[in-house]
């Protein structure tokens, strides 16, 4: 049981100034307004732990939805360690539940993987929850790879993904492709038929592809304007690309980087302007090098990754052609949605716990302050830096 009071907590529509929220069994089980003094809590609650806010905003968890590493650590390296460094990392700037998220790989390397997995969620005790895993690829358009390693990217073959969806669908909570390959079509649907959230990814698609792609379900544009086409000409004639059509069409999400440097003030106001709030979804995209200083690292796996440098905020290709990831976090994506994408703060953090929850179909458990809800909260001060993670009611991070 747990008491936390004095805190300006962040409801799905308004601020409740100075309130006070109650917590037993990892359920929020009561939300008020007002201070609330240890000596008037009736009996029932005297053995409470006591949490005065001091005034900090009190927010659900953030809820990251691609993230591939950080902390110096990658989930393709394929350790426990790695995995629960990751999960730890980000807890550290407010993240409280997270997507663990793939690159292109071989077969074997990706069977391993969900093995590591189910190891690493018994075993993470103090770091971000686990809510499965979002498989980012191998079946994209080689135009559109980014910093995708090409010699992994096929088309979609039923005799790979159809055991892998078989076997290991509880574990898999979200799959990116590109929708105009071919079989793309038919991947959508074996993967929509157990409930996968569907996503377009590092695709070339016109307009013309993505309408039968939102038929079969995909919902979802990941890094939306990164590793996808614009508007373009074919004999002469324009398409629009996956961009508009994801502006387009009321059907589709938009995830976005929100670090200020993949997607520049300009981006983020247009975005926020077409999509509007409820349509957006702020992720990370870190690789291993958040959290860490500038310099040298490695996009995927230590053993068969990518060497890229960070600098400037961002991690890129040796030559510099290509951005190579992000090495954001949860609170610098708020205050950069805030500072710099013009939205309130009440709007920032509904993009990064309703909404991704709502697309995993977790909203009734996640992803909002509300009696019933899991107490998955954060506490941070006017500049967003986070002072306080709890878990189920646990906390499990303090500043």
């Amino acid at each position: 049981m747990r008491i936390i009071t004095n805190a300006n907590i962040i409801m799905p529509d308004h601020v409740i100034a100075g309130g006070t929220l109650w917590i037993a069994d990892g359920k929020i089980v009561a939300i008020k307004a007002g201070y609330v003094a240890r000596e008037a809590v009736d009996a029932a609650w005297s053995t409470a732990e006591w949490m005065d806010a001091q005034g900090f905003y009190l927010a659900p968890g953030f809820i990251d939805i691609h993230v591939h590493g950080g902390g110096g650590a990658d989930f393709m390296d394929n350790t426990v360690p790695a995995f629960l460094t990751v999960a730890e990392t980000h807890l550290r700037h407010g993240t409280t539940a997270m997507l663990p998220t793939t690159l292109t790989s071989e077969p074997e390397e990706l069977l391993e993987l969900f093995s590591v997995y189910e190891l690493a969620r018994e075993r993470n005790t103090f770091g971000s929850r686990f809510l499965g895993l979002h498989l980012e690829g191998p079946y994209f358009a080689m135009n559109q790879r980014g910093a995708q390693d090409p010699k992994y990217i096929r088309n979609p073959d039923p005799k790979e993904y159809l055991p892998i969806l078989e076997r290991y669908h509880p574990i898999i909570s979200r799959w990116s492709a590109a929708p105009e390959l071919p079989g793309a079509l038919d991947f959508g649907r074996a993967v929509r038929k157990y409930g996968i959230l569907l996503a377009l990814a590092h695709t070339d698609a016109v307009y013309e592809e993505i309408l039968p792609a939102v038929e079969v379900g995909y919902r979802l544009a990941t890094h939306f304007y990164s590793g996808m086409s614009g508007m373009t000409r074919r004999n002469a004639h324009r398409y629009a690309g996956a961009i508009e059509s994801c502006f387009l069409l009321d059907q589709i999400d938009v995830e976005i980087i929100a670090d200020g440097v993949h997607l520049p003030e300009p981006f983020l106001r247009l975005i926020h302007k077409v999509k509007g709030t409820d349509k957006m979804i702020l992720i990370t995209d870190a690789m291993r090098a958040a959290g860490m200083p500038e310099g040298k690292s490695v996009l995927g796996s230590l053993r068969r990754g990518t060497e890229v440098i960070v600098e400037e905020g961002v991690a890129k290709l040796l030559d510099r052609s290509s951005f190579a990831g992000s090495v954001a976090t949860a609170d610098r994506l708020l205050r950069t949605m805030i500072n710099q994408g013009g939205v309130s703060l009440s709007e920032a953090v509904k993009m990064m716990t309703v909404n991704p929850a709502r697309l995993l179909g977790l909203d009734h458990q996640i992803g909002s302050i509300a009696v019933g809800m899991d107490a998955d909260i954060v506490l941070f001060d006017d500049h967003i830096n986070i002072q306080h993670s709890l878990i189920g009611g646990e906390l499990r991070y303090s500043k």
